[in-house]
């Protein structure tokens, strides 16, 4: 930069290069400086985003659709491979629920902000009377394990269910049983406090296949109870920063009034087909400034 610098200084290059070189080297360093705030060891994993349609029937079922498109559209701008391993049609449009596992670099470290409840108001096309609603759907973000991450299950509390699967839209109805559904009785070995984990594989042709996946997606859940336990220790450390816990209300889409906001860093943007088009990275980025160093915010 300071070369080139030189160069125009003595005429031997243009204003317009110094501007480019300029840019270009501003978004390097920015760039650094996000991956600087990815150091905790889940930050490097895989993804997996949950996604729930609230109270609402049709509308809200659409909305978690509409939410749903916006994190495939932003991982194929990432280059990260995307796939459903459980997805719930909705009664008249949208879904009730989808299950998205996501595979590539630092997904997790970008994705845990996405975490909580996205709000939507818009005026309604399932509406008659074209009234202005408002939506929620409830995103879940867990890192997803691999093989360098060690995580134990007792065999004694998991019991398997069979049922037929089938793909969006109705599509691919299989006449045998390779749908599961694996039941987890969670013991807190601090505790002693249980809790059941629901998991619903049908991405495979093969019951073996869902099975293998769901056992999968179990120790990302089990990994993230773990990281949990941490945030909550450093969070009494940190009280007079912001919390974010799962049920609270981090963005709001406004379609009328052309505006997304993230009520968390306070960013906000008046391109909402972008954002819907999953152009998220400055809400990403503007989340990973203010609270990346801060594992209790996650």
């Amino acid at each position: 930069m300071l070369v080139l610098f030189d160069f125009f200084k003595e005429g031997e290059a243009l204003e317009s290069d110094v501007e480019q070189q300029y840019f270009t080297t501003l978004q390097t360093i920015e760039n650094l400086e996000l991956r600087n705030m990815l150091r905790n060891e889940e930050d490097k994993l895989g993804a997996v985003i949950k996604i729930v349609s609230g109270a609402g029937g049709t509308e809200a079922q659409d909305w978690a659709e509409m939410l749903y498109r916006m994190y495939q559209r932003w991982c194929e701008k990432q280059g990260y491979k995307c796939e459903n391993t459980n997805y719930q049609q909705g009664d008249e449009a949208g879904i009730k629920t989808v299950t998205m596992q996501i595979e590539g670099e630092m997904a997790y470290g970008f994705l845990k902000c996405e975490n909580g409840v996205h709000r939507l108001v818009r005026v309604s096309p399932f509406n008659a009377q074209g009234k202005r609603m408002t939506s929620f759907s409830s995103v879940f973000v867990v890192p997803l394990v691999d093989d360098s991450i060690e995580i134990e299950v007792n065999n004694a509390d998991l019991f398997w269910d069979t049922f037929r699967s089938s793909g969006a839209g109705g599509q691919n109805v299989n006449k045998v049983e390779t749908g599961v559904r694996l039941r987890y009785t969670h013991r807190d070995a601090d505790t002693g406090s249980t809790r059941e984990i629901i998991i619903e594989n049908t991405e495979s042709r093969s019951q073996f296949g869902n099975k293998e996946n769901a056992l999968r997606l179990l120790k990302s859940q089990l990994y993230e109870i773990e990281l949990e336990k941490r945030r909550a220790a450093q969070a009494k450390i940190e009280a007079g920063k912001k919390k974010i816990e799962w049920g609270s209300q981090i963005r709001s889409y406004v379609f009328d009034d052309r505006r997304v906001k993230d009520h968390r860093t306070n960013y906000q943007t008046s391109d909402v087909q972008g954002v819907m088009d999953g152009n998220l990275d400055e809400f990403i980025k503007e989340y990973l400034m203010q609270f990346g160093g801060n594992t209790s915010v996650v």
